[in-house]
């Protein structure tokens, strides 16, 4: 199971590094097109697919743009078996610190995120970044 850890912390690099830059091209790499994004504002359910994710992202300026510090982190990448995984991972976006559960699937001879349930605060608001 290294060698899916390994894959995986590839393709979380290549997650953080889209999202940093707002990276279209580099998101469609890694999520499965038919994942949702999923968390809770103000106690509703928001769930994004990808598309309309792509479109808010395409529109924002980027971390790198800007000059923003990068706060990416691997908290945890579990390899339940040749196909499935868990990772949970943290990133800062504009002024926001997100935490990521990111559910991946080995699927056409990669790993893909098929599933983001997240949550974020205000970026410097409780924990150290």
């Amino acid at each position: 199971m290294n060698q899916a850890a390994d894959e995986i912390r590839a393709l979380l690099q290549t997650y953080f590094d889209a999202w940093y830059e707002c990276d279209v091209d580099k998101l469609k790499a890694v999520f499965h097109p038919s994942c949702h994004l999923v968390c809770v504002i103000d106690g509703a359910l928001d769930d994004d697919d990808m598309a309309k994710v792509y479109g808010r992202i395409a529109r924002l300026e980027s971390g790198a743009n800007r000059g923003d510090a990068r706060h990416d982190r691997v908290l945890m990448v579990d390899v339940a078996s040749a196909t499935t995984a868990v990772a949970k991972v943290r990133l800062a976006i504009g002024s926001k610190l997100f935490t990521d559960y990111l559910s991946l699937l080995h699927l056409d001879g990669r790993w893909m995120i098929m599933a983001k349930v997240f949550s974020f605060r205000p970026l410097g608001e409780g924990e150290a970044a």
